[in-house]
């Protein structure tokens, strides 16, 4: 047995394995962006990849999986908002966190995948389940345990609702004139509401 065909039967050296792993998850985002969740398929992120289906089973398991993978992948921005939000006076805290959170939609790069990610999470169960889990673990959980406070979670939630409706209404219904109306005249509105929820009485 040569060593090619060896290689071919035995399992791909790691490097081989994690540009593999890296170009499905790419293929995954791509496809959930431009198809959601629901009309995104195994097969089709396979063969976006240039791979058999029976890898991407492989590397993520269930198509549910893949999508919580590629969401993490998305929503890496937005996790380092509790450490950004809380650096300064607490009296800011809810322009930090509008101004953040803005920034990430205002972003083309992070702005496309994220309209796929909150438009399959709208229609589709699954894609909600996985949406929920995300961001309560790794973003409202996080913001709550720095605000100290015993309604924390209820106070993150209703401030993160507050942003992510003003965002799909910008920039996922284009509702006018919200959706053309300067940023920093939306963050000085909704500023002082966030501040509210987050450290209000």
């Amino acid at each position: 047995m040569t060593g090619a065909t060896a290689r071919r039967r035995g399992r791909p050296p790691r490097a081989e394995s994690a540009d593999t792993r890296d170009r499905i998850l790419a293929a995954a985002r791509e496809e959930f962006s431009e198809r959601g969740y629901e009309k995104t398929s195994v097969r089709g992120i396979a063969k976006a990849a240039g791979v058999d289906s029976a890898l991407v089973h492989h590397y993520f398991g269930t198509k549910e999986q893949v999508f919580q993978e590629a969401l993490q992948a998305v929503f890496a921005p937005a996790l380092k908002a509790p450490d950004v939000i809380f650096e300064g006076p607490a009296e800011g805290v809810g322009e930090r966190f509008a101004r953040f959170l803005f920034g990430i939609w205002e972003n083309p790069v992070t702005r496309t995948p994220l309209l796929a990610v909150v438009r399959s999470a709208v229609t589709n169960e699954v894609a909600a389940s996985v949406f929920r889990r995300l961001v309560a673990a790794q973003l409202l959980r996080r913001v709550a345990s720095q605000l100290g406070l015993p309604d924390a979670e209820l106070r993150a939630e209703l401030a993160a609702a507050q942003l992510v409706g003003v965002a799909i209404m910008r920039y996922v219904i284009k509702l006018e004139p919200l959706a053309s109306a300067d940023l920093e005249v939306i963050i000085r509105r909704i500023a002082p509401v966030v501040q509210g929820h987050l450290t209000g009485p």
